[in-house]
């Protein structure tokens, strides 16, 4: 079920929504450092991590879901904030870049057929940079932020998904290890935190991000031969023996 937009805009006007956005926005900015002349999708609630990109990509448009509601984003800027559904995106074929999904895939109830939307628009070796909640982590279990609703996700189970819907791993990053709690001194800490997390304690961390690449070729599924049919091939293979 999707968290409504209402409750997400006000949870990232929260101070604990402040540091969340910014911890992993730094992570995004990691991972795509630079985006001019790229086509950038953005899918879920993206708005809080595309404050770099609007002003760098060439073209930039943020998809919010019909059932999760849309908002607007800069009222003072052209509107870029586009009201779909996850499984028919209003973009045409091989027409994007870059994608980034965000509060999307814990809330679907159809990861695969949004997914797959993705990878129709993106251009042949086109990057996707997934983000969900760890289901390892604190962060999952506290109900009262967006990362303690939906389906939490864990590396293995996010590697296989990717893999099953024609994308290729590339490389994965943590993000988000402060606790989950509107206390003045953690959030006053929360970069302590971060630094910390992220050598120690790795695999306990709030979101967990994964890019991969569009994989362009069909797979192939070897058929099984039972002993009957090598039986009979062998025969029709055998040479005949000479008088």
């Amino acid at each position: 079920m999707w968290t409504d937009v209402i409750e997400l805009r006000d949870f990232y006007n929260t101070r604990l929504g402040h540091v969340a956005r910014r911890m992993i926005r730094r992570k995004i900015r990691e991972f795509w450092p630079d985006v001019r002349g790229y086509n950038v999708m953005a899918l879920g609630y993206p708005t809080p991590f595309l404050r770099y990109y609007r002003e760098e990509a060439q073209r930039l448009v943020a998809l919010m879901p019909a059932e999760q509601g849309a908002l607007s984003w800069e009222r003072e800027k052209p509107n870029i904030v586009v009201l779909t559904e996850e499984t028919q995106l209003p973009l045409a074929n091989k027409s994007v870049d870059l994608a980034l999904v965000v509060h999307a895939l814990e809330f679907t109830s159809h990861p695969r057929e949004m997914i797959q939307e993705v990878w129709r628009v993106l251009a042949d070796g086109g990057r996707l940079l997934l983000i969900v909640p760890n289901r390892l982590s604190a962060w999952s279990r506290i109900e009262k932020t967006p990362f303690g609703q939906g389906h939490p996700y864990t590396l293995f189970q996010l590697n296989q998904f990717l893999k099953e819907n024609n994308f290729t791993p590339l490389r994965q990053e943590h993000a988000l290890y402060s606790p989950p709690s509107q206390s003045n001194f953690l959030l006053s800490t929360a970069s302590a935190w971060e630094k910390l997390g992220h050598k120690w304690f790795r695999n306990l961390s709030g979101v967990l991000i994964i890019e991969a690449s569009k994989q362009v070729y069909a797979k192939t599924t070897a058929k099984k031969v039972t002993w009957k049919e090598k039986f009979q091939m062998s025969k029709k293979l055998a040479l005949p023996m000479k008088s």
